[in-house]
């Protein structure tokens, strides 16, 4: 059943949720390992919905009509923590939300050169003018560019894929169990590096961690549960909030606030992201008509 008031809920709080994530990881990105926090992340999610599920649902839970497509989802949101994780050493989290909000944009392009969509001119200005934002927040030739600065870019192609395949397996396949084996993939894929990370930590930085594990594990139920109740272009232009939740924690927890360059290339991403959205869910009705 089509509930969009609740999706659009359970988006907003989903991206409040991941802009505490990312402010949390920011804090630990200088003393964690990469996959040391990858592994803790994803166990905890793990746990958490084995505890509060495995209970009330049984063995049954565990049951997948498409291990495989399960399995590529788990992995593609792995390795965007793991992207996620080293921009954030080198990256405001503003600046650093705003440029992973490039994902539907990224998704249009997909949509053209993948399952042979008809983009209309005004979507690929869309398209463009997302790309001259990330660069104008980037500055390619600044002071502040270096390498680590494109990682957000790999984390918004890897986004994109996972934002897909949730979108498709959350119409078969129960919330709960997609959300189980993210855990478990996520976990195992860590699990194998692990003995090569560990790193002795103080109990603030556990405490920092549990608190990024309960806020990715939260944000991406909700997510789920979001998209089994209203379409992705519904939903799509609510995730541009996190760009404001984002930038705001960053300037409680860091007194970072960004510049005029970055605020331009904020705002050049955030309206040809919206607009993006919009566009194509117009296109798509008239294409049903």
């Amino acid at each position: 059943m089509q509930r969009p008031l609740q999706g659009i809920g359970f988006v907003v709080i989903a991206v409040a949720c991941f802009a505490g994530l990312d402010t949390g990881t920011k804090m630990v990105s200088n003393v964690v390992p990469v996959v040391m926090a990858v592994w803790f992340r994803y166990l905890f999610q793990a746990l958490v919905t084995a505890l509060a599920m495995l209970p009330r649902r049984g063995l049954g839970m565990l049951r997948t009509r498409r291990p495989g497509l399960q399995f590529a989802r788990g992995a593609l949101l792995t390795a965007s923590s793991a992207f996620s994780y080293l921009s954030l050493r080198h990256m405001p989290v503003g600046e650093f939300t705003a440029i992973v909000m490039l994902t539907p944009l990224i998704i249009t392009l997909m949509a053209a050169t993948s399952l042979g969509e008809r983009i209309t001119p005004l979507r690929w200005l869309c398209v463009g003018g997302g790309f001259v934002g990330a660069l104008t927040v980037i500055r390619p030739g600044g002071e502040m560019f270096t390498v680590a600065s494109l990682m957000p870019l790999g984390l918004v192609a890897t986004n994109a894929a996972y934002q897909l395949l949730t979108s498709r397996l959350a119409k078969t396949e129960d919330a709960a169990t997609m959300h189980f084996y993210t855990g478990c993939i996520g976990a195992g894929l860590a699990t194998v590096l692990l003995p090569f990370a560990w790193t002795p930590l103080s109990a603030g930085v556990w405490t920092v961690l549990v608190l990024i594990g309960i806020c990715s594990t939260l944000g991406h139920y909700l997510l789920i549960l979001a998209y089994s109740r209203a379409p992705v272009a519904v939903l799509t232009p609510y995730l541009y909030l996190q760009i404001a939740f984002a930038t705001l924690a960053g300037w409680i927890a860091f007194s970072h606030v960004p510049d005029g360059w970055s605020i331009t290339g904020i705002a050049m991403i955030g309206v040809c992201g919206a607009l993006g959205t919009w566009l194509t869910a117009r296109d798509r009705r008239h294409a049903t008509r």
